[in-house]
């Protein structure tokens, strides 16, 4: 079985669900002869051809409103948005378009698109390339929200949704790209776009994340360990639909939740899942469930790492929690 990096995992996946459907299709800026502006289409054109995979203008609302008519039709395309940070042009397609046709139209209409991003921060990117938008879409009934935070999940939660007839929005976590490799099949296979896993086993705080957060999470969890403090470890994968009942019953053992997200906190996706969890096992709860987020206010250029929810802002977290 070869090792693969994120970017490799996702092209396998691409490929793999191309061969399968010739429905499929990828289509954005420079994913065709360049291949991508991280190379994650890099070799597709040239394998099913530029009617397969589409160089687009330079416009996203273009891009998500040919994607709609082509899945309406019976298409199946990929759509790839260069950074999340581009993709509020084509907001309003997908809120307000692409979100509601299967409830308009009673389940008449289906609208099964993909719609690929790379997000995040960690490279450098600065305020325009950093962002981590998903909050606002998983508000959006109608819309499917995807963070893989590895490649093999990232390959199996890719042809999933591909397969699946909601749209899907994709966050690829660029800071992951080539940072971290393991085995991949190189055969097509799902992981369903339901649930969470965990990935560490623990006793006494549950920790909750996703994409790049993970890793560090995971690396907080690892050190807060030295300390005496067992944690659990859970990686959503899918953000919408939730696995809520994978989180409840990890706090449910351990009594206290920590939630990591690199989007600012006001609003952000940890405030609901706090909410979930306050709702179904407050009974259980030990300690005030917290937050270790990035802050509110827009990405900066120079201080990234200050911004960001690193494993030494969440290792006390972790340890207080765990003390409350």
């Amino acid at each position: 079985m070869p090792e693969m990096n994120l970017v490799q995992a996702i092209n396998s996946g691409l490929r793999g669900a191309m061969r399968e459907n010739d429905d499929v299709l990828v289509m954005g800026e420079d994913v065709g002869r360049l291949g991508g502006v991280f190379r994650v289409t890099q070799g597709l054109q040239e394998e099913f051809g530029a009617d397969r995979v589409i160089d687009t203008p330079l416009s996203e609302s273009g891009i998500i409103g040919t994607a709609i008519g082509m899945a309406l039709h019976g298409m199946r395309p990929v759509s790839e948005i260069q950074f999340a940070d581009f993709i509020y042009p084509g907001f309003d397609q997908l809120v307000s378009e692409a979100a509601k046709y299967r409830y308009r139209t009673a389940g008449e209409y289906q609208v099964p698109l993909v719609v690929r991003t790379p997000y995040g921060g960690g490279i450098r990117g600065g305020q325009y390339h950093s962002q981590s938008p998903e909050a606002l879409f998983i508000h959006t009934a109608g819309l499917k929200v995807v963070c893989p935070s590895n490649p093999y999940d990232a390959k199996g939660l890719l042809i999933e949704a591909i397969r699946d007839d909601d749209p899907v929005i994709f966050f690829e976590p660029k800071r992951v790209y080539r940072a971290v490799k393991m085995e991949v099949p190189e055969e097509t296979y799902g992981v369903p776009l339901s649930e969470a896993k965990i990935v560490r086993a623990g006793e006494q705080v549950t920790c909750v994340a996703w994409g790049a957060m993970l890793y560090e999470a995971f690396s907080a969890a690892e050190e807060a360990a030295k300390q005496g403090i067992d944690t659990e470890v859970i990686d959503l994968r899918t953000l919408w639909p939730l696995d809520v009942e994978t989180i409840v019953s990890s706090v449910k053992k351990t009594g206290r939740l920590v939630v990591v997200h690199e989007a600012p906190q006001t609003c952000g996706f940890g405030g609901e899942l706090v909410a979930l969890v306050t709702e179904r096992a407050f009974l259980h709860l030990e300690a005030p469930p917290r937050r270790v987020t990035g802050w509110d206010t827009p990405f900066p250029q120079t201080h990234e790492h200050e911004y960001l929810p690193l494993a030494h802002r969440i290792i006390p977290a972790l340890i207080e929690t765990a003390r409350y």
